[in-house]
């Protein structure tokens, strides 16, 4: 049975899939659990869209979990673009409504969405990369609600570079990010949008979901990032095969804001 822990609807602008079509997708495939997880991203340049109203998104949500209770356990998530100094209004944002879990992801830096290309203007490929990990660790040093952190080598989508850096330059500020999450009881996930935007390697990498293993850290779960039906539980079969194979025993789910093992 697998557990999608991302996935968006047309509460996210990026997503024209309504959640019914989401759910009929996700008990098609037989689906045991999902969490949807649109996005709330505050003081972006280029868009203020991303921005959701959690009471109609939390109504939707809670009116899903009860028409479809008897056929799939559906969890209220929620995507989060943390910067640096939007640490405390997300965390009020948090600590005032019921969410069952919430990724901490880093989309924009310096308030620039890397999608759009302006922040790699006047950086290095190596600059951009330094940049993008030292600025997430500064992240997860200040903000703590969250359950996991999102994509975690987003970086790599977005540059145009033609090629990709290798992992052993940032080795250093990945493991500094992942002694503070583990200390703190955070997660990391594994999305599978890699194969959507053919990347030659899993998010985050699998040297980088080793070095996490080597630290401790135990807590996974397994997202599609999907934003239509098309995409929900991409390859997750090839991701828990990967899982076993560097011995993680379990993957997790979540319920109010705590994580439960699932033996894989």
């Amino acid at each position: 049975m697998f557990y999608d822990y991302h996935m968006h609807s047309n509460f996210s602008p990026d997503s024209h899939s309504p959640m019914e079509k989401m759910i009929e997708k996700s008990i098609d495939l037989g689906l045991k659990e999902i969490c949807f997880t649109d996005h709330m991203d505050y003081d972006v340049n280029q868009t203020d869209k991303f921005v959701v109203n959690y009471n109609e998104y939390l109504h939707k949500l809670n009116l899903m979990k009860e028409k479809y209770k008897d056929k799939i356990s559906i969890k209220k998530g929620i995507e989060l673009g943390l910067q640096p100094h939007l640490s405390d209004i997300y965390s009020k944002d948090i600590k005032s409504h019921d969410f069952d879990f919430v990724i901490c992801s880093q989309h924009a830096i310096n308030k620039d969405d890397l999608y759009y290309g302006e922040f790699f203007e006047d950086k290095t490929q190596f600059e951009a990369y330094e940049k993008y990990y030292t600025e997430l660790y500064e992240i997860v040093k200040k903000y703590d609600n969250y359950s996991v952190l999102g994509h975690l080598d987003l970086i790599k989508r977005y540059g145009k570079y033609g090629h990709l850096l290798d992992d052993s330059l940032f080795l250093d500020i990945i493991e500094s990010i992942f002694k503070e999450i583990i200390n703190k009881g955070k997660g990391i996930e594994i999305n599978t949008s890699c194969f959507r935007y053919n990347l030659p390697d899993l998010t985050p990498s699998k040297k980088i979901i080793k070095l996490y293993k080597d630290l401790g850290g135990e807590i996974i779960t397994t997202g599609s990032d999907s934003h239509s039906p098309s995409y929900i539980a991409c390859k997750f079969d090839y991701v828990y095969s990967y899982l076993k194979e560097i011995n993680f025993k379990y993957i997790c789910k979540f319920d109010s804001m705590k994580p439960s093992f699932i033996k894989i």
